[in-house]
């Protein structure tokens, strides 16, 4: 299952040329999958509250493209558990049909002390197996 998470380029997210700043793609990137966790009903207060956190281990990308001011975008994401702790999203932000950014993201769930835990139960049950 693919999720879709709209984004405006506002002005803040331009550098003088009016080109979004490519460290900006990793935050867009990061909002489509808080987005995809609260849709899954996981409240990471809550887990932050019982020492447990997502935490990025691994992000590789590629720019294809480059968006501009005024641009409506669109995050794409897709999800599987890959083990019992990691969990891997495949993203592209896209203008219409064309590819501008691609990523692949690993998240680990860890304890705020840093020690791996399984994934949650809503995830484990909600998200696809790697195959």
């Amino acid at each position: 299952m693919t999720h879709e998470f709209p984004i405006i380029v506002y002005y803040e997210d331009t550098d003088m040329a009016g080109i979004v700043y490519y460290a900006n793609y990793l935050r867009y990137i990061e909002r489509a999958r808080s987005t995809v966790v609260e849709e899954l009903g996981v409240d990471q207060v809550a887990m932050r509250a019982e020492g447990l956190v997502f935490v990025v281990t691994r992000v590789e990308a590629d720019y294809l493209g480059s968006a501009r001011l005024g641009d409506r975008l669109v995050v794409r994401s897709t999800n599987y558990a890959a083990g019992p702790v990691r969990w891997v999203f495949d993203q592209e932000v896209c203008r219409g049909d064309e590819v501008i950014f691609r990523a692949k993201v690993t998240a680990a769930t860890m304890t705020t002390d840093g020690k791996p835990v399984r994934l949650p139960a809503k995830i484990r049950a909600s998200v696809p197996r790697q195959q």
